[in-house]
C-alpha cells in the first residue's frame, strides 16, 4: 500500500501520534449524542453570562440535530442569543439557492427537523438563522466580525477531505487556500458522487452542480472546531486526515493544527473490517 496509514488498525489510529485528537465513541447515537451534548453546554454556559453563542453548523452530519432539539426542549433552553451560520447551500445551474421545497435543500432541511421542531419561546429569531447567500458573499465574513468571531465549528469530513464545501484544489498553496472566505464554487465530481450515494439515492444526473459554502478561513478562525465521521469510507478519511500531509489537496488536513480540535469517531470506523 503506498500509504502505510491507510492500513492501520484502531490501536495504530489512536497510538502513532496522530495529528489531531482521534476520539473513539461506541456507535453512530454516541456520535451524535455528544456533540448535541457540547452544543447544550455551550449555549447554557454563555446564557448563563449573559453572552451569545456562535455556532457554524452543518447538513451532514445531522444526527445530532433530533437530540439537541429533545434537550432544548426538555431542559427549556433558551436559544434567543444563539446564531446558527449554516455551512453551506446547494445552488441550481444559475447559482441560485435550490428552492426549499428541493429535496437536498440544506435550509429546507434546517426549517423541518430542528427551528420547526423547537419550542417557539425558546427559538432562536429567523434573522440569527443564517445561511451563505450567493448574492451577498460578505455577509457571513462581516457578521462573524460583528459577533466577536465563532465559538465552535461542527462539521463532518467530505471524501476528499472537504469541510464545509471548501474543495480540494492542489492549485493553491496552503496559505492561499487557508485565506479563502464564503464564496461560489462547482462541485467536484468526487463529492457529487459521494453525496449522490449518501445522500440522493445514487441520483447522480439529478445532483446539483454548484454550491456556495462558507470558507476555510471562517471554519479555522472559530475558536473551537468539532468533526464527526461515521461511514464507511470515513475509514480512510480518518486515516488521512491524522497522518497525510498538510495540503490544499486534502483541506481538512490544514486545520490539524488548530489550538482546540477533535475528530469523533464510531468504533466502525476506527475498525478496518466489519
Amino acid at each position: 500500500m503506498k500509504h502505510a496509514y491507510y492500513g492501520y488498525t484502531k490501536e495504530e489510529l489512536l497510538n502513532n501520534n496522530p495529528k489531531l485528537p482521534v476520539l473513539v465513541m461506541e456507535d453512530n447515537e454516541a456520535v451524535f449524542r455528544s456533540m448535541a451534548e457540547e452544543m447544550a453546554e455551550e449555549i447554557k454556559a454563555h446564557n448563563e453570562k449573559g453572552e451569545k453563542t456562535v455556532f457554524i453548523c452543518p447538513v451532514g452530519p445531522v444526527g445530532q440535530y433530533p437530540f439537541f432539539v429533545e434537550k432544548v426542549n426538555k431542559e427549556r433552553i433558551s436559544l434567543k442569543n444563539v446564531w446558527f451560520i449554516n455551512m453551506d447551500e446547494y445552488l441550481d445551474d444559475e447559482k441560485k439557492w435550490v428552492p426549499e421545497t428541493h429535496p437536498l435543500s440544506f435550509r429546507g432541511f434546517m426549517n423541518r427537523v430542528v427551528y420547526e421542531k423547537i419550542d417557539e419561546e425558546l427559538v432562536m429569531p429567523k434573522e440569527q438563522r443564517i445561511f451563505p447567500d450567493p448574492e451577498n458573499l460578505d455577509y457571513i465574513p462581516n457578521l462573524i466580525e460583528e459577533l466577536g468571531g465563532v465559538d465552535i465549528c461542527f462539521g463532518g469530513i467530505g471524501i476528499n477531505g472537504h469541510v464545509a464545501f471548501n474543495e480540494a484544489d492542489p492549485s493553491l498553496s496552503n496559505e492561499e487556500f487557508l485565506a479563502q472566505k464564503t464564496r461560489v464554487l462547482e462541485i467536484t465530481k468526487e463529492t457529487r458522487t459521494a453525496n449522490a450515494i449518501g445522500d440522493f439515492n445514487g441520483a447522480l444526473e439529478d445532483m446539483p452542480h454548484y454550491c456556495v459554502t462558507i470558507g476555510i478561513y471562517e471554519i479555522a478562525h472559530a475558536r473551537k472546531i468539532r468533526l464527526g465521521c461515521f461511514r464507511n469510507w470515513h475509514r480512510a478519511v480518518v486515516r488521512r486526515t491524522a497522518y497525510g500531509e498538510a495540503t490544499s489537496d486534502f483541506p481538512v488536513s490544514l486545520l490539524t493544527d488548530h489550538a482546540d480540535i477533535n475528530l469523533k469517531i464510531t468504533e466502525f470506523v476506527a475498525a478496518l473490517e466489519g
